[in-house]
């Protein structure tokens, strides 16, 4: 499976690493249903709403300490370029916090 959050011509290269009947799944744009046959693989499209409730409860159970959230690191605004490098490198174990405002 190929989850897409860039789609673009990264979308496209994502097919050819999938094996027979696997999935390029994508947050940013539908995949192309002609292309994913042609491929032998599925697609889908995933489309989701924030919604105020739901976010509040797992605001809640990171609270309480019943779900927790892995951070690689905490970088300010001004290292977004970085923490973007980090990210599509692979070098990121974890969540990168961009850090808005400095306290």
């Amino acid at each position: 499976m190929v989850l897409d959050t860039i789609g673009g011509d990264t979308q496209e290269r994502s097919r050819k690493v999938l094996k027979k009947r696997g999935l390029l799944a994508s947050v940013v744009q539908s995949p192309d249903a002609e292309k994913a046959k042609e491929f032998g693989v599925r697609s889908a499209f995933v489309l989701s709403q924030p919604n105020g409730n739901e976010l509040a409860e797992i605001a809640a159970l990171i609270d309480s300490g019943n779900l927790k959230v892995v951070l690689d690191r905490i970088l300010p605004l001004s290292e977004a370029r970085r923490a973007h490098e980090l990210s599509q490198n692979g070098h990121a174990r974890g969540k990168i916090v961009l850090r808005v405002k400095e306290d």
